[in-house]
């Protein structure tokens, strides 16, 4: 644990490792303030493009945590990111949130539905047979498939929704053409967030929720990762894996002592 604690800085999932839905979990206020008050370096990433780092923030101070939009890292904004060093300059048509869009214009991507270079997907509530097959066709004219990530379904409140794997399946099936996905386990989220906090990959710690998203990323990155038992994986699924996390805690509270 003295390992854990002396690492310069620490990269962090959301749903799972920080909150479920709109609640705070146990022991995470602790260790945000823990990190606060011994100057540790921290970046929160998720797979959901569906917000912005100032939406994010503003969640979580509703549940009573105050953390400034510098701290988030999206899957939309790595998506946006990469596009940029591949093509500047690029144009897509893109199925997703305003979030997504809003990622893209800040480097000068922008939206095209007639002859885009690339066709993006994201998480969305506004899927819709009229999309899908003008994604379909543009794919088959020439444009190249991106997902911001490939989970399949994500949690809610009411359940689990269709995730960004689901959305984009159609489209592959459709086409014969496979999408490139950003987001974890793409260790270019990991490198993203190391490149944010200035920190090389042995001084950091990765903690997430998921073996097949956080803890491979984390591993393909070669940095220390951090299983929590707070979200999806419980102690029993962990050997299910042909890899293993390095450290395994029930919750980020275990860090400093909440148990």
């Amino acid at each position: 644990m003295e390992k854990i604690l002396a690492k310069k800085g620490f990269i962090c999932d959301m749903d799972g490792v920080i909150y479920h839905g709109n609640k705070i979990l146990d022991g995470v206020a602790e260790f945000v303030n823990w990190m606060l008050e011994n100057d540790k370096k921290f970046v929160f990433l998720t797979n959901s493009p569906e917000k912005t780092p100032h939406e994010l923030s503003m969640k979580l101070d509703r549940m009573g945590l105050s953390i400034t939009p510098d701290h988030f890292y999206t899957s939309a904004m790595a998506t946006a990111e990469f596009l940029n060093t591949q093509a500047p300059g690029c144009t897509a048509y893109v199925i997703g949130e305003a979030a997504l869009s809003k990622a893209l214009y800040d480097h000068k991507i922008y939206m095209n539905d007639v002859n885009p270079d690339y066709v993006v997907v994201g998480e969305t509530r506004t899927y819709s047979f009229e999309k899908l097959e003008k994604a379909i066709a543009l794919v088959n004219k020439g444009a190249k498939l991106i997902g911001t990530n490939p989970d399949t379904i994500g949690p809610t409140e009411h359940g689990v929704m269709p995730a960004t794997g689901s959305l984009v399946a159609p489209i592959e099936i459709a086409t014969g053409k496979k999408a490139y996905f950003v987001g974890k386990p793409n260790p270019l989220m990991l490198r993203h967030g190391l490149r944010i906090l200035g920190c090389h990959s042995e001084d950091i710690a990765f903690i997430g929720d998921r073996m097949d998203t956080d803890i491979i990323a984390g591993i393909e990155s070669n940095v220390d990762t951090v299983l929590v038992l707070s979200g999806v994986t419980a102690r029993e699924d962990i050997d299910k894996f042909p890899y293993r996390p390095k450290y395994i805690l029930n919750g980020v509270g275990d860090l400093v002592g909440e148990k």
